[in-house]
C-alpha cells in the first residue's frame, strides 16, 4: 500500500497563533511537498495573515529552510512570522 500522503504537526507563533487559537495544528499533504504550501494553507484559510505571505520564515525540525525544501512525513514545521520590537 503505497503513502499517498505526509502528515506534518505545524507550530504556530504570534499572528498565526492568533488567528488559529491553538499552538500547533496537525495537517496532512500529498508527497513531494514544500514547505512553503504549509503558509499558503494557513493563509487561504485566514486571509487577514496575508500579509505575513512574504516575510515569514520557515523551520523544519528545529532548522530553518528555504520555502522550497521538500516535507517529509513526520516533519515538524515552525512557521516564523516577523517579531515585531517592543
Amino acid at each position: 500500500m503505497s503513502q499517498s500522503a505526509i502528515t506534518v504537526t505545524v507550530k504556530l507563533f504570534a499572528a498565526y497563533q492568533e488567528a488559529y487559537g491553538v499552538p500547533e495544528l496537525v495537517l496532512e499533504f500529498p508527497q513531494q511537498t514544500p514547505v512553503a504550501a504549509v503558509r499558503d494553507r494557513l493563509l487561504a484559510l485566514h486571509p487577514e495573515l496575508s500579509q505575513l505571505r512574504d516575510v515569514t520564515r520557515f523551520g523544519v525540525n528545529l532548522q530553518f529552510v528555504e520555502p522550497e525544501s521538500i516535507l517529509q512525513d513526520g516533519d515538524e514545521v515552525v512557521l516564523i512570522p516577523p517579531v515585531s520590537g517592543g
